[in-house]
């Protein structure tokens, strides 16, 4: 699989405080790597280095093969980059806007045509070429910073809470396109929202205190072991761990449980043997995702019951 981004060692100090320390980092064709962290674990310095638009203290950076400190302008032409707040001049309208972004990507003139053409039917916004960017849902603005990032055909995307103030229906429009955009390039995914991460990215990369604390695979359909229910009074704690496939039966109040499922088992099987053993089962939902738990136990926060 052809490694489109290797980052070694990488270090970010500014003055007496270290932001990135020795981070090491790849990305292949194909892949979604998502980028989490709590405030201040060093992502955005991170994002920033990877874009080119800071430089780090020590340590490198490779585009498909060209390093971005010493080849900046050949590695950033590699490179799609959709910041936090999308770059959108409200003035203009949505093709005018790309087709100035064209030029500054050095799009050739007899290609502009057909790239901003190409952009707005991957991003959705065919119909949308002659509105004012003000007046562009939230949506179809962060679309529309999507669009400005893959004018230029890039090896590389990079997407910085491209889901963020979205509401459920946009973002998994949102989602469905990345996963689209990632079979042609690799996609760097940062975002704060942990299942979102879960349900897009093939791995993810973990910073805490400036270093890198994981970057496994976790895969987005690994089953959630944790479930929180509530049961008909009486409830008895004692009959839910009895059950085969309850590992372990916490009470939470009155009527609630935390169960652990035992390895292999999932929740059809736990709702089919509460119906047996007729404990009256009211509601059934998973406590958090396997993510999650990783995140929290790495960074030391406690889970809150």
């Amino acid at each position: 699989m052809e490694t489109l981004v290797r980052v070694t060692d990488l270090t970010r100090r500014f003055g007496r405080h270290t932001a990135l320390a020795g981070v090491d980092l790849t990305l292949a064709r194909g892949e979604v790597l998502g980028l989490l962290g709590p405030n201040g674990a060093g992502k955005t310095t991170c994002l920033r280095i990877l874009s080119g638009n800071l430089a780090p203290s020590s340590g490198r950076v490779e585009i498909a093969g060209r390093d971005l400190t010493r080849d900046p302008v050949g590695a950033k032409r590699l490179l799609g980059y959709l910041p936090e707040r999308p770059p959108l001049y409200q003035d203009l309208r949505v093709e005018e806007y790309l087709r100035f972004c064209a030029r500054l990507h050095r799009v050739p003139r007899t290609e502009v045509r057909t790239a901003v053409a190409e952009a707005l039917r991957r991003c959705g916004l065919e119909d949308l070429g002659r509105q004012p960017i003000a007046r562009l849902s939230k949506g179809f603005r962060q679309r529309l910073g999507i669009a400005q990032a893959i004018l230029h055909r890039p090896r590389v995307l990079i997407l910085d809470e491209p889901t963020d103030g979205l509401d459920p229906v946009q973002i998994r429009e949102v989602r469905g396109l990345v996963r689209e955009l990632a079979r042609d390039c690799g996609v760097i995914f940062s975002s704060h929202i942990l299942p979102e991460v879960q349900a897009v990215c093939d791995r993810v990369a973990i910073l805490h205190q400036g270093r890198l604390v994981v970057g496994d695979q976790l895969g987005a359909d690994t089953p959630t072991l944790i479930w929180r229910l509530r049961l008909a009074p009486p409830a008895d704690a004692a009959a839910l761990a009895a059950l085969d496939c309850v590992a372990e039966a916490n009470p939470l109040r009155e009527d609630r449980f935390r169960v652990m499922l035992a390895p292999d088992q999932g929740p059809e099987e736990l709702t089919r043997q509460l119906v047996a053993a007729g404990l009256g089962l009211r509601e059934l939902r998973a406590e958090r995702s396997d993510l999650e738990r990783v995140f929290f136990d790495l960074i030391g926060v406690e889970e809150q019951l």
